[in-house]
């Protein structure tokens, strides 16, 4: 995470004049069964995609709002980072997208029985969404409702 003052002018103006919402109280649903024994999905706001995937689009005003499906199986090498913001280092997860998307690391963990299952798929959202309506309006209530057709018990955020 960058600190401020590492941000250009430009950027440190606008989160300092930009309308934060708060969200009061902050949703909560408490785990209804033991770790080892719960259906995960990963959710990451990296803007990754696969290769056969159409990019984020960087010229949607306020942030793309859409997200991509990605298979349980797919190979993390492969995913591309199409993320708009200038705020952070991408090389990082260019070099290993499971630094954004932590596929093989939740896979180890259901491997060591420490998650009972890694979901079928998993959902992949562009960060640094400033405008987010269309986003909870729409795009948001379509994953969660997926997740809560896949049956998945928790979901590992990844905010990036």
């Amino acid at each position: 995470m960058a600190q401020l003052s590492e941000l250009s002018l430009k950027l440190r103006v606008f989160m300092k004049a930009y309308p934060w919402r708060r969200i009061d109280p902050v949703p909560w649903a408490p785990l209804r069964r033991p770790l080892r024994e719960a259906r995960i999905a990963l959710v990451s706001t990296a803007g990754l995609v696969l290769p056969s995937q159409p990019p984020f689009d960087d010229t949607v005003k306020g942030g793309d709002w859409s997200y991509r499906e990605v298979p349980s199986d797919a190979d993390p090498s492969t995913l591309i980072d199409t993320h708009r913001s200038e705020s952070f280092d991408h090389g990082g997860v260019q070099r290993d997208p499971n630094l954004a998307f932590p596929i093989d690391r939740l896979r180890e963990l259901a491997g060591e029985g420490i998650v009972g299952a890694v979901n079928h798929r998993h959902f992949s959202f562009m960060g640094s969404i400033t405008s987010p309506g269309r986003l909870m309006a729409t795009t948001a209530p379509e994953v969660g409702a997926a997740l809560a057709e896949d049956g998945v018990d928790a979901v590992l955020l990844v905010p990036i």
